[in-house]
């Protein structure tokens, strides 16, 4: 990140890689997904440890240990992106389900304040929250937030995106593009309606919304990567096996039996006032989540020739669910590590959305002629 770009405002001169603001900007796996296309020129996030995971993987002195309810947008540097992974609690269905007016998942609405203050706004704005934000309470808490939007003047579509597709981790998550309306959208990122980004809770939620898009892209070919590829060649304990298989589901005891062989995740869960353990047998990891999320820490099971060994999921192993490289640094501590991976976007998810997207809506809002477009 040059200097031009910390002081600059004319926008048009720059990228790419183009000039992004992060929000809740965590350990910083959306950067690092978006590298070599969006620059980060400012971040922040309220959690010092995910501010030190964020600060030894990043080249540049941009982040900000502040509360967002502290901002100032007018002190923020100008940007084509801003990006706001805004807290998950109050929309999960996991969690208290509060609502986006409850007092974490309701930041948002101070995200919205700050992109008011600044001087010079980004045309293009990206919000990512769980798949609750468009499920929970028959998606009104979606079309709250897209209505919020649309009076700021953006044009605004929202999308699905399981990290399955890159990873094999289940961790769909909703994308919400906004578009500023002056901008010619290309007309090959827009259908007709909806199509495999758009499962059917997202479509109930869009129904009858004013400057809706239903933003398109191909699929991405099958993934390649496996569970057991991303393992690391650990231990297995045998005392942490015993007590923990002790409690696994009747149905899931039985289906290990079945299995001759079998790599799986599991987390222990409590049913009807008792925990079991539960695993999957589809090839993928459950999705990573914090105490705070609702969840526990995660199992690996593996049965190798009739013998069943468990241990605990390694931090470097999180990360690679989460499509970190293996050089990114991660806490010494265990704990540190999974919440830092656990409260994160799946990098290639984020590369995806920039590189369909994000990039394409950059050039057009910036480095093409802007005009008039027909509203939906």
């Amino acid at each position: 990140m040059t200097e031009y770009r910390k002081q600059g405002t004319d926008l048009s001169a720059w990228g790419p890689p183009y000039a992004m603001l992060e929000f809740f900007a965590g350990s910083g796996l959306v950067s690092c997904g978006l590298q070599g296309l969006f620059d980060s020129v400012w971040a922040n996030d309220i959690c010092e440890k995910k501010a030190a995971v964020y600060r030894a993987n990043s080249k540049e002195d941009h982040f900000v240990l502040e509360d967002i309810c502290n901002v100032s947008g007018r002190n923020l540097p100008a940007a084509h992106v801003s990006w706001a992974s805004f807290p998950c609690q109050d929309l999960s269905l996991a969690g208290l389900s509060g609502g986006i007016h409850a007092s974490r998942s309701g930041l948002v609405w101070e995200w919205l304040r700050v992109m008011r203050e600044m001087p010079v706004r980004p045309k293009l704005l990206v919000a990512e929250n769980v798949a609750g934000l468009v499920s929970r309470n028959n998606g009104a808490d979606y079309r709250q937030l897209h209505e919020a939007l649309v009076r700021e003047g953006y044009r605004v579509g929202a999308v699905m995106l399981d990290a399955s597709l890159f990873v094999p981790q289940s961790r769909p998550r909703i994308f919400v593009i906004a578009v500023d309306r002056s901008v010619i959208i290309p007309e090959e990122l827009i259908a007709n309606g909806p199509n495999w980004l758009h499962p059917k809770a997202l479509r109930r939620a869009a129904e009858g919304l004013s400057n809706w898009v239903w933003w398109q892209a191909a699929q991405p070919p099958s993934r390649s990567v496996t569970l057991e590829s991303i393992l690391e060649d650990l231990p297995y304990d045998q005392s942490v096996a015993k007590k923990n298989l002790a409690i696994l589901s009747p149905k899931h005891k039985a289906m290990l039996d079945e299995a001759e062989s079998i790599i799986a995740c599991g987390y222990r869960r409590t049913r009807f006032g008792k925990q079991v353990l539960e695993l999957r047998f589809d090839g993928l990891a459950g999705c990573l989540r914090t105490p705070e999320g609702g969840s526990s820490r995660q199992f690996v099971v593996r049965k190798k020739s009739g013998e069943i060994s468990l241990r605990l999921l390694s931090a470097r192993e999180t990360a690679r669910l989460m499509g970190a490289p293996d050089d990114f640094l991660l806490p010494e501590r265990y704990n540190d590590a999974y919440k830092a991976m656990g409260d994160a976007v799946a990098a290639p998810v984020a590369r995806f959305l920039g590189e369909n997207f994000l990039m394409r809506l950059s050039e057009a809002a910036y480095n093409e002629p802007s005009g008039t477009v027909a509203t939906a």
